[in-house]
């Protein structure tokens, strides 16, 4: 789970804030590309998993 992306997140953070991204997830044209990059990365997995479907 722990990415290149996160060079300053420690591995509790790095879960906060995927769980608030599978918590607040939005369409990829609804997200602020400001956002931290861990919670744009679970978004786009999560994009991923519902095209596996």
């Amino acid at each position: 789970m722990y990415s290149s992306t996160m060079v300053d997140v420690d591995f509790v953070e790095e879960l906060r804030l995927r769980t608030w991204a599978r918590q607040n997830f939005v369409s990829a044209d609804d997200r602020d590309m400001e956002w931290h990059p861990v919670v744009l990365e679970e978004m786009r997995n999560i994009d991923e998993e519902s095209q596996d479907d």
